[in-house]
């Protein structure tokens, strides 16, 4: 799959989470699920987050991309848009996802754009659109997120330690 990218925040970001002693490409990352089926975040930001994923090796039984493999991409990205939103005093759990499949792939790259539909202090609403190598829609799909208040340890207000 060649080289990772590196993500590039803004550095006021950057400093706001290394503040607090979190690693920011790290918490934006596409997660032990995203790095195995090949996921790569190459841009992100509150209003724009973008990633690609192989086809290769996200597959169902008859060599289609996997249905399941597109919400992975999209839930990815939506996420990382919504705690772009939500900034470091938030984290951002999915509560709802919907994906409608338009067409099939069998092989080559997919690229997914999420963009906000909603920004509000309690939730935030990711339009997903996953393409192919030519531009076709393959997938649309929709992620809410609850931005929950992070406790001092970091870990969601009233989560279990």
């Amino acid at each position: 799959m060649g080289e990772r990218q590196q993500v590039q925040f803004p550095q006021e970001i950057v400093d706001e989470y290394a503040a607090l002693g979190v690693d920011l490409p790290a918490l934006f990352s596409a997660g032990h699920l995203g790095t195995r089926m090949g996921v790569e975040i190459v841009e992100a930001s509150a209003e724009r987050v973008v990633g690609t994923m192989p086809v290769e090796g996200n597959t169902q039984p008859y060599g289609l991309l996997h249905g399941g493999a597109s919400a992975v991409l999209a839930e990815t990205l939506g996420s990382v848009g919504s705690m772009l939103h939500g900034g470091s005093s938030k984290i951002a759990v999915g509560v709802d996802l919907n994906c409608t499949h338009h067409r099939g792939v069998r092989s080559g790259l997919v690229t997914g754009v999420a963009t906000p539909v909603h920004r509000g202090r309690s939730t935030a609403t990711y339009e997903i659109v996953i393409s192919d190598e030519e531009d076709r829609r393959v997938c649309t799909a929709r992620l809410t997120c609850l931005l929950r208040d992070v406790s001092p340890g970091g870990a969601p207000a009233g989560a279990a330690g």
